[in-house]
């Protein structure tokens, strides 16, 4: 195909080369998009343009409505290309408030389902604690929603997902990732920036996806699906989630076992992807 050949159809796309906004219309039926909110509506962070940063028109949250499947959803895609997809009070504000209207629905008898596109770095630091007020926000609609439908989140790449974002990831119903993607409460040049390198080397990038990347998240039981970087199989995915219906048990009511691991873990041992398969294998989740 030369660069005068039509693009290819958006179910040959390679997902993680999608805009959010292209992630969120490709999940959703043909036709039934819908985007609240939108750009045009230039609803935007007023902290950001006073510290000498450009503004992006939809604060780099896209929202959209539809169905998937039949069933009626929403779609909630963060940007990575924005500010690392970090989470500042109007971005936040805009998921939460989605995840909440999500869960009325469903109490109103609307089953609508909720899957998040998570490419995030966690906090925008420039909003710091407005940024964290709105992850806490996210946090608890998760959790309020996920009583009624499942809640799917994706991670696929190239930013991953880090910081406070993570944990909205670990309390979603279901998680799928790419190969490509990575997952972890602190990003690599975090711990690089605190431990120093010898603890962990921000540039070795086989090491870093050896423990933190979506093969290793999947071989190890902290995600529920590993799929090819095509977004026909993260929708495919996606809809074997939805047709699951909610988990018999979620990933953080196991909490007791994760501490009972970590805390048997010599911590004078460098971490490896060996070590990390045996600590916790994945044969061993119930």
């Amino acid at each position: 195909m030369n660069r005068f050949s039509r693009r290819p159809a958006m179910t040959d796309s390679r997902f993680i080369e999608l805009s959010a906004r292209e992630r969120a219309k490709g999940l959703l039926d043909a036709g039934t998009y819908r985007e609240l909110l939108g750009p045009f509506e230039y609803i935007m962070s007023p902290w950001l343009e006073p510290q000498n940063i450009v503004p992006a028109a939809d604060d780099g949250m896209v929202v959209a409505k539809g169905t998937i499947a039949g069933k009626p959803s929403v779609v909630i895609a963060i940007e990575g290309t924005f500010q690392g997809g970090s989470m500042g009070e109007v971005s936040g504000a805009k998921m939460a408030a989605a995840l909440e209207l999500a869960a009325e629905d469903n109490r109103k008898g609307i089953p609508t389902q909720a899957v998040l596109c998570l490419e995030t770095g966690g906090v925008r630091l420039q909003e710091a604690n407005l940024g964290l007020a709105a992850i806490a926000d996210i946090h608890a609609a998760i959790v309020d929603l996920r009583r009624y439908v499942p809640v799917i989140g994706i991670v696929a790449g190239t930013v991953g997902c880090f910081g406070g974002m993570s944990i909205a990831a670990a309390l979603c119903s279901y998680l799928i990732v790419t190969r490509e993607a990575r997952l972890g409460l602190n990003g690599p040049q975090v711990i690089e920036q605190e431990a120093d390198i010898d603890e962990y080397d921000s540039r070795n990038r086989p090491f870093i996806w050896s423990l933190t990347g979506g093969e290793a998240r999947e071989r190890n039981g902290f995600v529920d699906k590993l799929v090819d970087d095509s977004l026909a199989a993260v929708k495919a995915a996606t809809v074997e989630c939805m047709e699951k219906g909610k988990p018999a048990s979620l990933r953080n009511e196991r909490y007791d076992e994760f501490l009972t691991r970590l805390n048997a873990f010599d911590t004078r041992q460098q971490a490896d992807a060996k070590l990390t398969a045996e600590l916790f294998a994945k044969g061993n989740r119930s």
